[in-house]
């Protein structure tokens, strides 16, 4: 059945900027990573593409937040995971996000090696 397990990395955030640092921080570790600028182009990338190991979500963005996006995607049958990635830490919105289906959180600023461990483990 197929080949190796793809190494595809969905990175949904309205900031061009953590997108960019993103792809720098998992780019030279082997992920390939497709760019979606709010929760709904990142519900769409996710439904066109069957290859996705996983998405990395903010949670604040215009449209369709992360934690809708990760709703609307587990309604749809996809069970990729899921990291949220935030300047926020609050327990409740913690909360929210993993009762969503979020299988971790991460704050940002980030850090690029804790941040590609994550994924590795995630990832597989």
């Amino acid at each position: 059945m197929g080949g190796p397990v793809g190494r595809k990395v969905l990175v949904v955030d309205d900031s061009v900027t953590i997108r960019q640092q993103l792809r720098m921080a998992l780019t030279p570790a082997g992920y390939e990573v497709i760019e979606a600028f709010d929760g709904e182009d990142g519900l769409a990338k996710a439904k066109a593409d069957p290859e996705l190991v996983m998405a990395i979500c903010d949670v604040n963005m215009p449209r369709m937040d992360g934690i809708e996006m990760i709703t609307k995607m587990r309604e749809c049958g996809l069970t990729l995971p899921i990291v949220m990635l935030t300047t926020e830490g609050q327990p409740a919105l913690i909360k929210r996000a993993k009762a969503a289906g979020a299988k971790g959180w991460i704050v940002k600023p980030f850090n690029a090696t804790l941040l590609v461990k994550a994924v590795d483990k995630l990832a597989t």
